[in-house]
């Protein structure tokens, strides 16, 4: 079989979410905005959004880009070629340290700075609660210490914050409470996260900061690096490696997944004309897969991009964990970001993992950093 030429998404990306997000960026146009976390998998879409927005504006409507990580797996390449050819500031500190006197011109705030995937915060349990609340704590601390000047918080909270639905709250909306463990595996994320939203809500009601919360369900693209850990990015890891698939469950276990072009737009959404103290499901409504359909996918659009086709196995995992509170279901109500936001999600589920691969094909050594 004679392999396609692969392609680069990301310039696609960047104008579908420029396109979608025009009054947003007007609105941030002149402005200074920090995104802590900005080496992560959003920090990718975020950072090159902005910078594109500049590429294509003049002096007085560019966004002054601060990015904030400690880099505590190094600096990724994408970043470091980008700093070599564009005018933004990289702040190599932890989030739990203070932030410099002199950050008076900051007019929003992206906060993503967090462990994201289960198999490292479960390794790193007290290090997750930290970013999670003391890290949150220094933001708003920070956002009050200079008069409100702040125009916009964006609080990165999670879609685990539910925890696992009964059916009858499935699609979940943002007023359902959770059914969540605060001593389980997942829980030193989950509680942090859940306790996150608590400050936020309050420093809004108390403090009139604008801060607003996004839910994010399952993320994927260009960007998640392919030892993240998570399903997706395992898959396309035993793929590039040209072995099998290894499932560690059933794969019964269902969810929706939101290409990351489409996430984005969702979080500049709520981040400029989301209502303080509100929180937003991020992620799409359909369709709703096993991890099982989900691999099978993979393996398919796999042999699309790569030319050749993997296996798929199933094993049991060594960590007894491994399954321990992990959620049955997970499926957004997005009807209040649709209301609210205007919020579209259009990137269907084998587009997003044709990019995806396409991606990883080119940038599976960048995945790996």
């Amino acid at each position: 079989m004679e392999t396609k030429k692969s392609y680069d998404p990301l310039n696609d990306d960047l104008s579908y979410i420029l396109n979608s997000c025009k009054n947003e960026f007007n609105e941030m146009s002149g402005s200074g905005l920090l995104i802590t976390g900005g080496a992560g998998f959003l920090g990718h879409y975020f950072i090159q959004s902005i910078l594109k927005w500049n590429e294509l504006n003049n002096e007085d409507k560019k966004i002054e880009l601060y990015v904030l990580d400690n880099f505590v797996r190094g600096m990724p390449s994408w970043l470091i070629d980008l700093q070599a050819n564009n005018d933004f500031v990289i702040i190599n500190q932890s989030i739990l340290d203070p932030l410099p006197d002199n950050f008076k011109n900051i007019d929003y705030i992206i906060h993503a700075a967090s462990i994201a995937s289960p198999i490292f915060y479960r390794k790193n349990p007290i290090a997750t609660m930290d970013a999670n609340v003391n890290g949150l704590r220094n933001i708003l601390d920070f956002c009050l210490s200079f008069n409100n000047k702040v125009k916009g918080i964006l609080y990165f909270s999670t879609s685990e914050i539910y925890g696992d639905p009964s059916e009858d709250q499935i699609p979940t909306k943002e007023t359902y409470r959770g059914n969540v463990s605060c001593t389980g595996p997942r829980a030193c994320y989950d509680e942090s996260k859940r306790y996150g939203e608590t400050m936020c809500v309050n420093f809004s009601q108390e403090h009139n900061l604008p801060i607003k919360i996004a839910r994010p369900f399952n993320n994927y693209g260009p960007g998640l690096k392919i030892t993240d850990g998570r399903a997706l990015p395992d898959f396309a890891r035993n793929i590039v490696e040209k072995k099998d698939i290894i499932l560690l469950s059933d794969g019964s276990p269902t969810r929706t997944f939101c290409y990351v072009s489409d996430a984005i737009i969702g979080y500049f959404k709520i981040l400029v004309i989301g209502r303080s103290g509100e929180s937003y499901n991020i992620g799409t409504e359909t369709p709703e897969i096993s991890i099982l359909e989900l691999a099978k996918k993979c393996i398919d659009i796999g042999k699309e991009v790569f030319g050749y086709e993997v296996g798929l196995n199933f094993l049991e995992s060594s960590d007894k964990d491994y399954l321990v509170d992990n959620p049955n279901r997970r499926c957004p109500d997005i009807s209040k970001a649709r209301k609210e936001l205007s919020y579209k999600p259009s990137i269907g589920i084998e587009e997003g993992l044709l990019k995806s691969f396409h991606w990883y094909k080119s940038n599976h050594a960048v995945g790996e950093e």
